[in-house]
């Protein structure tokens, strides 16, 4: 692998790694996904007091279609990814017939396709953990006793499980989902290292922009603010 190239891919590698502890560690003030764990603690709270629990149903319900729906892309662009890998000879040549793509060789190319490959399957298996813990909230909101004479530590305690296992698995889907980021950073690489360096610094500019600075995150970040000061009742 040519120098450049391989500098650039360990920076990629410790930025798709890396990203989630480190800005978590070096960001100053709320995240949007640090300030949904409260809202979603104030949800299971309100979750748990509600007779007819249909609307948490439908909530989490869609969430769980939508991880399914990126789940399928995920393998859909797995499988398309795999027939390139595997094409041999006949792929890399007409390939790199194309003028915009820039690889040295047929071991570099595969390496390319790989490490797409690679970041799209963790985030599929980011999914379908997702899945997994959402279907386990899905039990715990189906357990959670209803009626007047319930006791209020008991529904404050379910309510707490089901926190517990839901931000978790929102977390994965949110990780998942951040892998597409990385994988149109990752194929960037067929264009050369420099197109590879821009993409993925482009990469986290955008997540850090929509984690810090995007009008859902203010917004979700006032609201946040109310549940703590107790304005909105969990």
């Amino acid at each position: 692998m040519p120098p450049f190239d391989l500098v650039v891919f360990v920076f990629f590698v410790l930025c798709w790694l890396f990203y989630e502890p480190l800005f978590k560690r070096l960001a100053r003030g709320s995240l949007l996904n640090s300030d949904m764990t409260v809202i979603r603690g104030a949800w299971m709270g309100q979750m748990s007091s509600r007779e007819i629990r249909l609307l948490d149903a439908n909530l989490l319900g869609h969430a769980l279609n939508s991880a399914s729906f990126f789940a399928s892309s995920n393998l859909l662009l797995i499988a398309a990814a795999a027939g390139a890998l595997f094409g041999g000879e006949s792929t890399f040549r007409s390939v790199s017939s194309l003028e915009v793509i820039k690889t040295s060789s047929r071991w570099l190319f595969e390496g390319q396709l790989a490490l797409v490959m690679l970041v799209l399957s963790r985030g599929l298996l980011d999914f379908i953990w997702a899945i997994r813990q959402m279907n386990y909230s899905l039990a715990i909101m189906g357990a959670t006793p209803e009626g007047e004479n319930v006791d209020p530590g008991t529904q404050a305690a379910y309510a707490a499980a089901a926190t517990r296992v839901l931000n978790p698995a929102l977390s994965s889907f949110n990780r998942g989902v951040r892998g597409y980021y990385f994988a149109l950073a990752a194929a960037a690489w067929l264009f050369g290292p420099i197109a590879f360096t821009a993409a993925t610094l482009g990469a986290i500019v955008l997540l850090v922009w929509r984690q810090r600075h995007s009008p859902a995150a203010k917004a979700i970040r006032d609201l946040r603010r109310q549940i703590d000061t107790g304005s909105v009742d969990p």
